[in-house]
């Protein structure tokens, strides 16, 4: 199996052009090693139109629309398969949608609140948002119209996600990428803390409490030990070893925001750690993980839609052999009515459709109108909604919450920063 060529870049700010015409003249500099995939570590902004401009937690004179909807309209494609996390700057209505992942254009994937997907054999974690521990342990309540505390209170880290990845530190397959937009608490220490802090002096006070990064990301970091863990958020770049024994270790890299000359991009060769059978073209298919979808079948049930604590169990986390196999019978099951599916039957469950006006085409205001994708993958594993609506056209008359087909469901339990500068770091979310 040939190694991945990836490209990652710490934070986006709506910057696809710059990024793509760097990973073009990349690619010019080795053609014979073009690069294959790229990743972003938060701050996407995928604005379909002025709509979800509005949801980014900004102050209206410093948001700007970008390129985005050129790419979600098809009038440019992604060069190359694109997978993102969400940060502290994002489109949080159209991301909400897309809960558990998917396209949001084509050839430009969401990881989701938290997901897992694998690549050619590269197995790809993430976690969405920033952690601040006054709304780690509610519910997901927010909800389109946001106000401006649940504008900035959708992107923060829920222990419930956490819960969630942490099953998988017993599965045999291990991480080969992990990506987050803040830090793991204490990441500072496995490198050149001199060297950060003369780049970020204020980090000083809250190194030496031993406060800086997220502790949800700490957690993470030594229980899952990806080989790989990327990072945006603090607009620098970093570098650490975490020597976990004596055959594993992780490899830490913090890159910086995309404006010229500065290190926002880093390209690097990452082996599979599963097997995979590619094309002789180069081609990359992006494949669901069959474990992660047994842990989002597994936890459904403490899914919360309400600002109340969800009982997260404090037992150990694990998925069982029997759930692993429920999802087998069931993508079976589906690769059976789906012939297209035959061949790969992880195959992300729903292509990339419109599910929005685009720029200077939408209405002020915009129902929430859920995600097609979102329904098929809740299908897929026999779950109803909680977190997320089911998918309603623009103008199409809203479903009635009670019309659930109930043979297709299994039966389950059921004052603001002021930030001066979109780019520049907030203190209120570091």
């Amino acid at each position: 199996m040939s190694a991945l060529r990836v490209a990652v870049v710490g934070c986006s700010h709506g910057q696809l052009d710059a990024m793509y015409a760097t990973i073009e003249h990349m690619n010019t500099m080795d053609p014979e090693r073009p690069i294959q995939l790229l990743l972003c570590c938060g701050d996407f902004q995928s604005f379909r139109n002025e709509t979800d401009m509005h949801c980014m937690a900004c102050p209206d004179k410093y948001k700007e629309l970008g390129v985005f909807h050129e790419y979600y309209t098809g009038a440019k494609v992604a060069p190359v398969l694109t997978i993102f996390i969400g940060g502290n700057h994002e489109a949080s209505n159209y991301l909400q949608d897309l809960y558990y992942g998917g396209y949001v254009a084509p050839n430009i994937f969401y990881l989701g609140s938290a997901g897992v997907v694998n690549v050619n054999g590269v197995r790809i974690a993430g976690l969405s948002g920033i952690y601040k521990p006054h709304d780690f342990t509610f519910g997901h309540h927010e909800s389109y119209p946001y106000d401006q505390s649940t504008m900035r209170s959708i992107y923060h880290v829920r222990e419930f996600q956490v819960y969630q990845l942490g099953h998988l530190k017993k599965r045999e397959s291990p991480i080969d990428i992990m990506l987050s937009h803040d830090w793991p608490r204490g990441i500072e220490r496995y490198g050149r803390t001199d060297v950060l802090l003369r780049k970020k002096s204020f980090l000083r006070d809250e190194i030496a409490r031993g406060e800086f990064g997220s502790p949800p990301n700490e957690f993470l970091l030594h229980s899952l030990r990806p080989k790989h863990w990327f990072s945006g958020h603090m607009h620098v770049k970093f570098a650490a070893i975490v020597r976990h024994s004596d055959e594993a270790m992780t490899k830490f890299l913090a890159l910086d925001k995309c404006l010229p000359h500065r290190d926002f991009m880093q390209v690097t060769d990452i082996a599979p750690s599963s097997p995979f059978r590619g094309s002789d073209d180069g081609s990359v298919t992006l494949s669901m993980d069959k474990d992660w979808l047994a842990v989002l079948r597994a936890t459904h049930h403490i899914a919360s839609s309400v600002r109340l604590r969800p009982r997260v169990p404090e037992d150990d986390m694990a998925i069982e052999d029997a759930d692993i196999a429920w999802v087998d019978t069931r993508l079976a099951e589906i690769a059976a009515t789906s012939p297209d599916r035959a061949s790969n039957p992880l195959a992300w469950i729903r292509p990339f459709e419109l599910t929005a006006p685009p720029a200077y085409s939408a209405p002020s205001q915009l129902p929430v109108v859920g995600n097609p994708q979102t329904d098929a993958l809740l299908a897929l594993l026999k779950l109803p909604h909680v977190v997320t609506v089911p998918y309603v056209p623009v103008g199409a008359p809203p479903a009635d919450p009670n019309a659930i087909e109930l043979d297709d469901i299994e039966e389950v339990a059921a004052p603001v920063a002021v930030v001066e500068d979109p780019n520049a770091l907030d203190i209120d979310d570091l």
